[in-house]
């Protein structure tokens, strides 16, 4: 038997791909189980998206090789769609680089900035990915942690107090996942001045701000921004296209290039329709984004009124794709959502998932249409 490399004794099987194959396994086996946990949306993306691709395949070069840069009309159209929707200005030719979606890039950013040894600043609770790539690399986890009690927003004080000698990197996601609660300009003002005075790399990965989200916040918004900060993005959320694995990083060139060194060993471009339905999707006018928010707010509504079943509290003025919903008191939410999968069929994520700070929370997606949570709510 051949021995896996070490780094491996350092993650575990992402939590979705094991939990999700048991779901599977039970739904095979006859369980008629509802999968309210992950958060791959259900709708289409935009008719317009798909036609742009389709006529694409017939042009001249599409099936060869793509730069790593992405097509100089798609760095331009991310441009265009920060400059009005986030009113950020960025130059195409070198302080936008499109991802084969927004994990690819943190994987990249992480392996161009980061040493053994080094820390990195990490939400708790907060995608678990940020832990994984860190450990991965041999770098160090620093957890710092958000509570409800400061609105899921860091506590400075706090960070001030630990030891932040040998931290390069910090992870911050706003609009937060698992708890949808949106980052305010103040927050993202201090952010910078925290990376500034630390000389921390701050990176904010943000693939929500549309979704039930009327007020879209970029933390390149703040003066000075680019000499600290990058900004993940992507088109999965916002425009239906997880399967696409279309994204991007925004900010200072000089960053940039040294994430290029990474992605240019990694890949070899992406895929030419992608790109350009990908051009069609961010040129879409904000009736998308209305028309879409419809639909997610008689989700949201539905499984509010699901939630209340389960004598679970939840704020109604978070955004994004999920419902973040403290369980009664006492109860231990692995326990929870275990009773509900084998009693009432239906899977809901623990918020242990996401660290030690998710415990007592649980997590719902949107992403499941109105009839089937309606279904869940007569089961339980």
């Amino acid at each position: 038997m051949i021995s896996a490399a070490k780094r491996l004794d350092t993650v575990e099987e992402y939590y979705f791909s094991h939990k999700l194959r048991e779901v599977r396994n039970l739904q095979l086996a006859g369980k008629p189980v509802i999968n309210m946990g992950i958060g791959s949306p259900d709708l289409d993306p935009p008719k317009a998206v798909l036609e742009a691709m389709q006529q694409s395949l017939f042009d001249a070069g599409a099936h060869k090789y793509q730069s790593y840069q992405g097509l100089p009309e798609l760095r331009k159209a991310m441009a265009n769609f920060y400059k009005e929707k986030y009113q950020v200005d960025s130059n195409p030719e070198n302080e936008i680089l499109p991802l084969m979606g927004s994990k690819e890039g943190i994987m990249h950013i992480s392996m161009a900035f980061l040493n053994e040894g080094d820390g990195v600043l990490i939400p708790n609770p907060g995608y678990p990915t940020y832990t994984s790539v860190t450990n991965l690399l041999a770098a160090k986890p620093v957890f710092y942690n958000l509570s409800e009690e400061n609105d899921w927003q860091p506590n400075f004080e706090e960070l001030e107090k630990q030891d932040l000698s040998g931290v390069k990197i910090m992870w911050v996601n706003y609009p937060h996942m698992p708890t949808g609660t949106n980052a305010t300009l103040e927050t993202f003002e201090k952010l910078i001045a925290f990376g500034k005075k630390h000389q921390i790399l701050i990176i904010n990965d943000n693939p929500y701000s549309f979704v039930l989200n009327e007020n879209p916040l970029s933390i390149l918004r703040v003066e000075g921004a680019k000499e600290v900060a990058l900004e993940l993005n992507s088109l999965s959320k916002t425009f239906n296209m997880a399967g696409w694995r279309v994204g991007m990083v925004l900010g200072k060139a000089i960053y940039l290039n040294e994430v290029l060194k990474v992605k240019s060993n990694m890949d070899s471009g992406m895929f030419y329709g992608i790109q350009k339905g990908a051009i069609k999707a961010l040129e879409m006018s904000n009736e998308w984004f209305f028309e879409q928010n419809k639909i997610y707010e008689e989700r949201r509504n539905l499984i509010w009124q699901l939630a209340d079943k389960l004598d679970c509290t939840y704020e109604k003025d978070s955004t994004g794709l999920f419902v973040w919903a403290k369980i009664p008191e006492g109860k231990k939410s692995e326990e929870v959502t275990d009773e509900i999968l084998y009693n009432k069929d239906i899977f809901i994520t623990p918020g242990t998932v996401f660290g030690s700070q998710g415990e007592g929370y649980i997590r719902f997606s949107l992403c499941v249409t109105s009839e089937i949570i309606k279904e869940a709510i007569s089961r339980i």
